[in-house]
């Protein structure tokens, strides 16, 4: 996708990207404390069921399962020479579920590092650790980027800074932050938005930690910032802890669906979920928002 065709897109209408996906991989099966990715690549035909879902639902977005596929993330489980082959893989799954009818977002997260001389990687180090992942990303053929759950602003000014230096793809970058828009490791939403979007992100938003009810002070405040489009995808709601130690969510719906639109009305433009989220509920804001069935123009 070209910044033009991304214009383009921008222009039709609010965005809609896909739900969950971590969530819905447990729910599926997925023990939990394995390497995500690992298991995607074992179990491929999960993964390409739920994209499928979510296109057919009305995602014009859906994210290649590339969240945690970065050197430090994959030598966690003693990965880290298989950025480049995972990458490349669970792009091709993404491909085969949506066959081209939507844009596939090459997804990056936080490493869960900290910046600085009290902290455990430089910025330069992290710089290193995107531009791999992103070269792998572009070269598998992924239409755009997402730096997304991120927690801090100067971690996603560093992927943002390895993107625009590896390639010329659209990049929308999101963090995650509390109800107050602060994000957990420094900065804030209205920050990350005039940073970020004066480094030339494409867009800016946040996703995860908390429920669409909670965002719309938040979302306000960025909008009336923002020289880019807004993203949003919060949860399912805040979560509950069963006696299995699992995350439930208790948003339904039609509730999630109706607080989006609320987002939306406050200046949300490109839009969707996270954990808890499933396709019924991008089917469910696909309605309200009148884009249901439409595919990648």
């Amino acid at each position: 996708m070209t910044k033009e065709e991304w214009k383009k897109q921008m222009a039709q209408g609010p965005i809609l990207l896909d739900g969950a996906t971590g969530s819905n991989l447990m729910a599926s099966g997925m023990p939990r404390g394995v390497c995500t990715e690992s298991w995607i690549l074992e179990h491929r035909e999960i993964l390409i069921h739920l994209q499928r879902e979510y296109q057919k639902a009305g995602s014009q977005i859906v994210y290649a399962p590339t969240f945690a596929a970065n050197r430090i993330g994959l030598a966690g489980y003693g990965l880290s020479d298989k950025v480049e082959e995972y990458n490349e893989k669970l792009v091709q799954i993404s491909k085969e579920a949506v066959a081209d009818r939507a844009w596939i977002a090459g997804d990056l997260t936080t490493t869960g590092k900290v910046i600085g001389e009290n902290g455990t990687i430089t910025y330069e180090e992290l710089l290193d650790v995107y531009k791999e992942q992103i070269t792998c990303l572009a070269n598998a053929g992924v239409d755009l980027l997402v730096a997304e759950t991120m927690i801090s602003v100067e971690e996603t000014m560093a992927a943002l800074d390895a993107a625009h230096s590896v390639c010329d793809l659209p990049v929308m970058c999101s963090l995650t932050v509390s109800a107050d828009g602060t994000a957990f490791f420094g900065g804030n939403a209205v920050e990350a938005v005039e940073s970020l979007q004066a480094m030339g992100a494409d867009a800016v938003g946040i996703n995860c930690s908390v429920g669409p009810d909670q965002l719309e002070a938040v979302v306000r405040s960025m909008k009336q910032v923002a020289e880019v489009p807004v993203l949003v995808k919060p949860n399912a709601g805040m979560p509950t802890i069963d006696e299995n130690g699992m995350a439930v969510y208790t948003m339904k719906e039609e509730a999630f669906a109706q607080a989006m639109m609320r987002l939306i009305q406050e200046g949300a433009w490109i839009v969707g979920g996270c954990c808890g989220t499933t396709p019924a509920y991008i089917q469910a804001l696909a309605e309200k928002i009148k884009i249901n069935g439409r595919q990648r123009e």
